[in-house]
């Protein structure tokens, strides 16, 4: 059975006509009428808990040892003195971002300008060195002693001047198998480096944004790629993690409108989705999800749809 908490307090404290853009009905799991609103704290719940693989290091290689995927993965290393080095002075950019962790925080770009010349930039703050070592050093004041990585950088195409990339969400179908179920852009602030809605970014569709950069027919290949590489992705983590019943990719397009897996989640946010206009792939979501027993908390009052 499925539950819905409101939490009225903070509900009428909101504006009304904000209220009024951003209210969704959902039917969950066959309970009619059910409905949820974006703007209200909101708990979707059911039996069972979500399974959480947090280690970026350890999903992003077991997603190496298949043939399929590799090619689609960023070269990616522990944070080091000489892998920082090395990616940068193969890539000229890398992103460093903690082995744990979510809504985008702490993750910093990396750039090698020139013979002598770096600089990274972490959330709003921008820092520029005349020496490897002195950008290391800051940089490791930056991890606070947390374990991080260091990814290859993706010149990620750009809407209205703004980097984006995609979600891209897969899940357990009713009927066996696996589907994916969701594709949604999500647009960076312009003066942030990731596009999480916690970091000030905005969720528009997939087809709006991709629009600016292909045609329909190029569009469908790239949605028939996603899903295969979606569904890749779940299938390989699965085998190492049988519990697992849903993943969030974020994905990159680079200028070459070629797809690159970031990262993984395995308890991905749905908010992106449910802030849509278009209810339909939000009302698929929650409804997957409560075949399996999955928990969802839309709180979504950080992302907005628009820019």
């Amino acid at each position: 059975m499925i539950v819905i908490e409101r939490d009225w307090e903070r509900y009428k404290s909101i504006d009304r006509s904000r209220r009024r853009q951003n209210n969704i009905a959902v039917h969950a799991g066959g309970v009619k009428g059910a409905r949820l609103r974006t703007m209200a704290k909101l708990k979707v719940k059911a039996s069972g808990k979500p399974y959480r693989v947090s280690d970026k290091w350890a999903k992003t290689n077991v997603m190496l040892r298949d043939e399929g995927l590799r090619g689609y993965i960023p070269s990616t290393r522990k944070l080091s003195r000489l892998s920082l080095h090395n990616l940068l002075h193969s890539h000229q950019m890398v992103y460093v971002k903690p082995t744990y962790g979510s809504l985008g925080r702490g993750v910093m770009r990396v750039e090698k300008h020139s013979p002598g010349e770096y600089s990274y930039q972490l959330g709003g703050d921008f820092k520029t060195f005349r020496s490897f070592d002195g950008l290391y050093h800051s940089l490791k004041k930056d991890t606070l002693g947390k374990s991080y990585l260091v990814q290859r950088g993706v010149h990620l195409l750009k809407y209205e001047g703004r980097r984006f990339d995609l979600r891209v969400v897969v899940q357990r179908a009713p009927q066996g198998g696996w589907e994916m179920t969701g594709v949604v852009a999500r647009i960076a602030h312009p003066e942030k480096i990731v596009t999480n809605g916690s970091q000030g970014g905005s969720i528009l569709t997939a087809e709006q944004v991709l629009s600016a950069h292909m045609g329909p027919s190029q569009q469908g290949a790239l949605w028939k790629r996603l899903e295969n590489i979606g569904i890749s992705t779940i299938k390989r983590l699965h085998r190492k993690y049988p519990r697992l019943n849903e993943i969030g990719l974020d994905v990159a397009i680079d200028n070459q409108h070629r797809p690159w897996i970031l990262e993984v989640n395995t308890t991905p946010d749905h908010c992106p989705f449910a802030i849509l206009p278009d209810q339909s792939m939000i009302r698929r979501i929650v409804d997957y999800g409560s075949k399996y027993g999955r928990h969802y908390r839309l709180n979504c009052f950080k992302a907005k749809n628009t820019l």
